[in-house]
């Protein structure tokens, strides 16, 4: 880990860094929309991601725009715009190939006095405010900086610009308090770390472990999003690592991280296996299907689990259920996952003549396939694999009756 960078309180008084990011690089429909917002005289910057990745030397996969206009300003200036969102809205400005430069009016974080207790749970951000305090409500300092497209400049309130030069991730402020008030920003500080190759910060480190449990209130369906994206984007070995080196997995997929406690620690097949999906993920330039993922990411517990059993399907229900139920995987998902590892065996013997019929056995050959390079086999080329869509396989969703407890 990098040495501690300490945070710089977030300010209206903001430090401006001389950096030309270049029109080339920044998106041209995003200086397009930001241009059109500053001629109507209202504020307007690219922010978030895309100015950390390209001042991290990435290519980022979008850009953002933050602005003081309101979204049915926004909507007024770009008739190729829909407004979106319930809770907040914000703007979608539509550009050819399906691009879309997300315009968000500056939001301030939310009034703590509503708060309870020690409870620091944030349920409600949605309010509008200025661009000091829409850079301070966010998570990250590396994510929470501006760029002012005209004068060139990098807008730092939150000490961002550290952080990129000593390439670290540190919350803005306390990291106990924010992850306290948002959890899933325990998960994203992995991800960060993981994909952008970035060190973490001893104090955000230390937070990580101490409020590893408040995860358990976050809303599911968010959980299994961002587990999702731990594994989507080409840095799964790294993301999963932290996560059970810091006790996470200990609280989200407590089977998953029994199985590696009880695994050699040097090069198991679960590391292996996240380490051949990355490889292939960066290779094909985009992630494989949920299905995929989580039959990767299970496969070795399962397997355990349904060796010399005669109801492979059963047992493997069994495991996959309080994994359903703690973080919200879709049935057709978690079914098709069920499927592909009672199969397995016959699949990899080279006996799976009936599945090979069905239209899950392309996501499950995949799955074999990275297996057994995985385990040291030659690969084969991606062009012999089938491929298929995981939202077609099950047939229509069965209604589900609800378990008492």
């Amino acid at each position: 880990m990098a040495p501690a960078v300490q945070p710089v309180e977030a300010a209206p008084g903001p430090t401006r860094h001389p950096v030309d990011l270049g029109d080339k690089r920044l998106d041209a429909d995003a200086v397009k929309v930001v241009r059109r917002l500053l001629r109507h005289g209202y504020e307007a910057y690219v922010v978030g991601g895309g100015v950390r990745d390209l001042l991290l030397d990435r290519n980022p996969k979008d850009f953002d725009i933050a602005t003081s206009a309101r979204p049915d300003d926004v909507r007024t200036l770009f008739r190729n715009s829909r407004i979106i969102g319930r809770r907040f809205r914000l703007v979608h400005v539509l550009f050819s190939g399906g691009k879309v430069i997300e315009t968000a009016t500056f939001r301030r974080a939310p009034d703590t006095s509503e708060r309870e207790g020690e409870d620091l749970l944030i349920r409600n951000d949605n309010v509008f405010g200025d661009a000091h305090e829409d850079a301070a409500r966010r998570d990250f300092t590396i994510n929470a900086l501006f760029y002012d497209v005209e004068n060139k400049q990098v807008i730092d309130w939150v000490g961002g610009m550290p952080h990129i030069e000593g390439r670290v991730v540190h919350t803005i402020g306390d990291p106990v308090v924010r992850f306290q008030e948002d959890p899933v920003r325990i998960l994203r500080a992995i991800k960060f770390s993981a994909r952008l190759d970035l060190g973490i910060t001893p104090d955000v480190y230390d937070a990580i472990v101490q409020c590893r449990g408040s995860l358990a209130m976050a809303a599911r369906p968010r959980l299994f999003e961002e587990l999702l994206r731990l594994l989507r984007e080409g840095a799964a070995q790294r993301s999963f690592w932290l996560a059970w080196e810091t006790g996470v997995l200990d609280v989200l997929l407590p089977e998953l991280s029994a199985y590696l406690s009880d695994s050699e620690e040097d090069d198991g097949v679960v590391w292996r296996l996240l380490r051949e999906l990355d490889l292939r993920t960066r290779e094909r330039g985009e992630a494989f299907d949920d299905v995929v993922l989580w039959t990767l990411l299970l496969l070795e517990p399962l397997r355990e689990v349904t060796r010399g059993e005669k109801d492979r399907v059963g047992a493997a229900a069994d495991f996959l259920e309080p994994i359903v139920d703690r973080l919200n995987v879709p049935r057709r998902v978690a079914d098709a996952v069920r499927r592909i590892v009672a199969i397995y065996p016959k699949l990899e013997a080279g006996r799976a003549a009936r599945f090979a019929k069905t239209p899950l056995f392309a996501l499950a050959d995949e799955v074999h396939q990275i297996h057994r390079a995985a385990l040291g086999h030659p690969r084969s080329t991606p062009d012999d694999a089938p491929r298929a869509d995981s939202s077609e396989l099950l047939g229509p969703k069965r209604r589900r009756r609800r378990r008492r407890r």
